[in-house]
């Protein structure tokens, strides 16, 4: 025992402990006491960990507070649990105890259902607060044990959400605040009325969290008795809280309001665009999407990672001789490079690196998307506008009076935009575009089929680039049995973590323009492409699993 009941952990008895079964080095525990004299209100583990002393099991790694959490719970014989919001029904749980008993306590719940409550604490052998909670609950209490710094860190969220969606749940229309440009989270509205400031706290929870799970968008969806908040990680859709009705419907137009649009047209999709600055100074910028359903206004926020305004090709999966290949592609003064792959694939990352790459002080760059996906200051973008009658033929006719070099369309959809393109690679200028299709060579019988002749597409086609994004494994838990039966607290178990492309590289060569006729056939297509030494999606998605960065499964499942 490293103490008895109602005790708070005692430091000496924890380091004799970890010093015993050689978890830590005497010099690891006396610094420990050092700093436990500068620091005498912190938790014992937090005292240890905070010196990131090496971790005797994996050398090359730290000794983290987890791992001695998890250490421990195996001591006192309590389970320990990493707490992921994302499991937890926090307006069910934050309610069962007062926040001030919550937090005098360090006590957290995590659970209840009919019979028990799961109470999360850092201090396995204090009891008092259990008989307590045992007599105004009428349940019995499950004890598991966490890290201190995550029940302090979440209980403020815990608690300041459940009573904001219930606060936001009585009232009976919440008054929005004024129009802003830029939201600061993480700071107050000092606009926001009595009313509207349970939904302003909700609106900034929810911004905070997505970005802090590495979401790519955010789905608001009314339902008839509740809304649902589900984020997109790593490709997949994840379920996070079910809000009332109303409250999602406010939310919905909280959202619609910054995003400067128009909160009373409930009956057609409107599109925004919205700016956050985190606490940490950096901003994020979303875009919004409205569509209108029978219970209301689904809300689709993009959120657009500040870091990927500066990623590289590199960084996106393209290497060694497929790189070096694009990189010549794009050095061509004319002609058409076109990004093909389904939506959600990358494509935009891909053209925008491929822009970032080319933007030089020489070089005149511009762009026509629908909409901006992100705003980038070496290109002029121009906006598509289906109300002032500019769409992707008229905008990139207006780009060519620009005097560019190099023109971006975001997407080729119809006969008019793909002629247009062929003119202006005619004529010399560089055009990237995208196209959906499921590989490279698809994209010339689409062109073909949209109306371009086939001595165009000839004439100005150099190459297109076919993708997809896998999920790449979690460098944490990727080893089996790192983590126990516990969840990784980096990628919840799932085994992965962050994505990476896979790439088809299709440069136009001499014996494939000749087979580029008005009845060419893609299976002769495919065939020629493979002469002249294209590697398909599924081939470099088998170099991944080789290389131990993926699975099959997940090859299997972009790539069909």
């Amino acid at each position: 025992m490293l103490a008895s009941d109602n005790h708070d952990l005692d430091l000496n008895r924890l380091l004799e402990a970890l010093l015993a079964q050689q978890r830590i080095t005497p010099a690891t525990a006396l610094a420990a006491l050092e700093r436990a004299e500068a620091q005498p209100g912190d938790h014992p583990l937090e005292l240890i960990a905070d010196l990131a002393p090496p971790d005797p099991r994996y050398p090359t790694r730290p000794l983290e507070l987890d791992t001695l959490c998890r250490w421990l719970a195996e001591q006192v014989g309590q389970p320990f649990v990493l707490i992921d919001p994302l499991q937890v029904d926090l307006v069910q749980v934050a309610g069962l105890m007062p926040g001030a008993f919550a937090q005098r306590h360090g006590i957290l719940a995590v659970a209840v259902d009919e019979h028990s409550i799961t109470v999360a604490s850092a201090q396995p052998y204090q009891r008092e607060w259990e008989a307590d909670l045992r007599r105004s609950l009428g349940k019995a209490v499950r004890r598991v044990l966490a890290s201190p710094r995550q029940i302090r860190q979440l209980r403020p969220t815990f608690l300041g959400l459940a009573h904001s969606v219930r606060g936001a749940g009585l009232a009976p229309s919440p008054r929005l605040g004024e129009l802003e440009h830029l939201l600061e989270l993480g700071s107050k509205q000092p606009q926001a009325s009595a009313d509207d400031a349970h939904i302003v706290h909700i609106v900034d929870w929810m911004l905070q969290y997505a970005i802090e799970q590495r979401a790519s968008d955010i789905h608001l969806e009314p339902r008839r008795e509740q809304g649902h908040l589900r984020l997109r990680i790593d490709g997949l859709l994840h379920a996070v809280y079910a809000f009332p009705a109303g409250v999602t419907l406010a939310m919905v137009s909280r959202l619609k309001h910054l995003g400067c649009m128009n909160v009373a047209e409930k009956r057609r999709p409107q599109d925004g665009r919205l700016k956050t600055r985190l606490p940490s100074g950096a901003e994020v910028e979303l875009r919004l999407s409205t569509l209108p359903t029978p219970f209301g206004e689904k809300l689709v926020l993009r959120l657009s990672d500040p870091q990927q305004l500066h990623v590289s090709l590199e960084t996106l999966g393209l290497e060694g001789p497929l790189l070096a290949q694009w990189l010549a592609l794009l050095q061509q003064r004319q002609g058409i490079l076109l990004v093909t792959g389904p939506t959600g694939s990358g494509k935009t990352s891909t053209l925008y690196a491929s822009l970032r790459h080319l933007a030089t002080p020489q070089v005149n760059l511009c762009s026509i998307e629908d909409p901006i996906e992100r705003l980038e200051p070496s290109i002029n973008q121009l906006q598509v506008q289906p109300s002032l009658e500019l769409d992707f033929a008229s905008g990139a006719r207006a780009l060519l009076r620009q005097d560019p070099d190099i023109i971006m369309i975001g997407e080729i959809r119809d006969r008019e935009t793909a002629q247009v393109a062929a003119q202006a690679a005619l004529t010399g200028h560089l055009v990237l575009s995208t196209l959906h299709t499921q590989d490279a060579c698809g994209a010339i019988t689409r062109l073909l089929e949209l109306g371009v002749a086939d001595y165009l597409v000839k004439a100005t086609l150099l190459g297109v680039m076919a993708q997809r994004l896998v999920r790449t494994f979690c460098p944490l838990c990727h080893n089996p049995g790192q983590h126990g039966e516990q969840p990784c607290p980096q990628c919840r178990g799932s085994g992965f973590h962050g994505r990476t492309g896979l790439f088809e590289l299709l440069e136009v060569s001499a014996a494939l323009r000749e087979r580029i006729t008005p009845a060419c056939d893609l299976g002769a297509l495919r065939q020629q492409a493979e002469l002249d030494g294209l590697h398909d999606l599924r081939r470099q998605g088998r170099e991944r699993v080789a290389q131990g960065r993926t699975c099959l499964e997940e090859v299997l499942r972009v790539c069909g």
